[in-house]
């Protein structure tokens, strides 16, 4: 899904934690965005690159849009 997003350049697969640091070297990352719940988790970054926190929207879950469009395939 976020991938079809106009201003997501890149979406990287995560097989763990420890990959982050490692990954935005590699991919020249500029900013690394990530929800507000996540607040102060990835400061570590801030000396490769930006890191920004996004307010979570209130009432809207990814977990129930996947779970709708699965349902909807079927």
């Amino acid at each position: 899904m976020l991938e079809a997003l106009r201003c997501v350049d890149l979406v990287i697969p995560e097989n763990c934690w420890e990959q982050k640091s490692e990954d935005v070297k590699e991919f020249k990352i500029d900013t690394f965005v990530m929800g507000d719940d996540w607040r102060g988790k990835f400061d570590f970054l801030q000396d490769l690159c930006e890191v920004v926190y996004l307010p979570r929207t209130p009432e809207i879950s990814t977990t129930q849009i996947k779970q709708d469009i699965a349902t909807n395939k079927k």
